[in-house]
């Protein structure tokens, strides 16, 4: 199978990136940990009008007309942006609830798999829901997701296997910039009148970073060109680990530094928790990838 990206497709991820670069980087982002918005709703429309929400819908249906390899390329560079708000809701409910699409609507989810809700107080919508329900705050390990508790509650089951690649890719997007991060430090950074990234004990924690991402990155595309649950869900367990411990890595390789509030090390570790618990978590991707296992021995017993 062959997982080059084609022209459009390398246009398409420098696009976005662009986009975000231009409007959501670092001031932005640390604008809205420090108290401001937290999901830009100017910044949201721009999105729906490049058709970030919309680039799954067919073109006879106002889209974009592309498919899910496209669609993780978009969302892994949001990812490495840290760009916050429910992103793989909203991109969701393209074509099912009005304004989605072209970002006039943020839409959030039951994607927790419980009572809680991010982005509650910021949603137009609820995907699958007729309203929006009551919540009340609770706090959240990342600053820029904010959670409430509803009751009652429901799941989003319909669309549990692209939203877990979907966050997939975030997650990826997350790792591949923790590494980039890492390796910036090391280079910039002098101890004993040399870069620490001389240093064998930080040579091989950027190199154990950049083969996570790359692992993930493999399997995520992987699953975007197969549209297979098994592969998205190995995919976002993966993509989980590799988006945790790469900030964590990236943490240690930026010393006492990296715990400061200043530094974005920390905004990538709180949201790469959050993410592992949405749509599908490392223990229900497990169970469905072992069931699928049993599944495959079975056959071959019987067979």
């Amino acid at each position: 199978m062959h997982f080059q990206l084609t022209e459009e497709q390398r246009d398409l991820r420098a696009g976005v990136r662009d986009l975000l670069a231009g409007r959501y980087g670092r001031e932005a982002l640390r604008g809205a940990v420090d108290g401001g918005p937290v999901v830009d709703r100017a910044l949201w429309r721009e999105l729906g009008e490049a058709g970030f929400f919309s680039l799954r819908l067919p073109e006879a249906a106002g889209g974009v007309g592309l498919g899910l390899p496209e669609a993780v390329l978009v969302f892994e560079e949001a990812g490495r942006a840290l760009l916050p708000g429910p992103l793989v809701a909203t991109h969701l409910a393209a074509g099912a609830v009005p304004g989605a699409a072209e970002g006039t609507a943020v839409v959030t989810a039951f994607d927790l798999g419980g009572p809680l809700v991010a982005y509650l107080g910021e949603a137009d919508a609820v995907l699958g829901a007729g309203a929006v329900p009551r919540g009340e705050p609770v706090r959240s390990a990342d600053p820029l997701t904010p959670l409430h508790r509803v009751a009652p509650y429901g799941d989003c089951a319909a669309h549990r296997d692209t939203g877990a690649l979907l966050t997939a890719a975030l997650q990826l997007g997350s790792a591949l910039r923790t590494v980039e991060l890492a390796v910036r430090y090391a280079s910039g950074r002098e101890q004993f009148g040399q870069p620490i990234g001389a240093f064998q004990a930080v040579k091989h924690l950027c190199a154990e970073m950049l083969v996570r991402a790359e692992v993930a990155r493999t399997a995520v595309y992987a699953a975007a060109v197969t549209g297979d649950a098994g592969e998205a869900a190995g995919a976002k367990l993966l993509a989980d680990g590799a988006a945790v411990r790469n900030a964590r890595d990236c943490l240690q390789v930026h010393g006492g530094m990296g715990f400061t509030w200043e530094a974005d090390v920390h905004l990538h570790l709180k949201r790469a928790w959050v993410r592992a618990e949405q749509w599908r978590t490392g223990a229900e991707a497990e169970e469905l990838l072992a069931q699928e296992l049993l599944g495959e021995v079975e056959g071959a017993a019987r067979g």
